[in-house]
């Protein structure tokens, strides 16, 4: 997909990434990919004696998503900044959506670029992560 920055507005949105409910196959995949072995978790015993009700996602997993929600909308090399902030935790049996919507057109030293605004909710609507990006077009 191409985006163009005389036709692109303030107020657009990305299409929106759907993920299935969050599994204890989804985070042990994701433990042993990105290394984070934390048994928080992975671990229901251990995650319990912490006071959880269980495991729940790595934060960075929920982040990895709007990676892949932007990279589907640009290619990687595109992606100046990208910032995320946790907001809460996802449990097991959350269905992660991943959105985002240019708040901001800018230039900078010549270059066009769009800030989004990104959130991740769960099937409640309850806010994830919130984040924003720059994407130089």
């Amino acid at each position: 997909m191409s985006i163009n920055y005389r036709t692109i507005e303030v107020g657009d949105t990305l299409p929106p990434l759907q993920l299935s409910p969050i599994t204890r196959t989804t985070l042990a995949l994701f433990a042993g990919a990105s290394g984070d072995h934390n048994p928080i978790h992975i671990d229901s015993d251990f995650a319990k004696q912490a006071g959880m009700p269980d495991v729940f996602a790595h934060g960075m997993l929920s982040m990895a998503w709007l990676g892949r929600l932007l990279t589907q909308w640009v290619p990687q090399r595109q992606i100046v900044q990208f910032n995320a902030r946790f907001a809460g935790i996802t449990h097991l049996g959350d269905a992660p959506l991943c959105t985002g919507k240019v708040i901001e057109k800018l230039e900078s030293d010549g270059q066009q670029l769009l800030k989004i605004e990104l959130h991740v909710t769960n099937q409640n609507s309850e806010t994830k992560i919130i984040g924003d990006a720059l994407i130089a077009i």
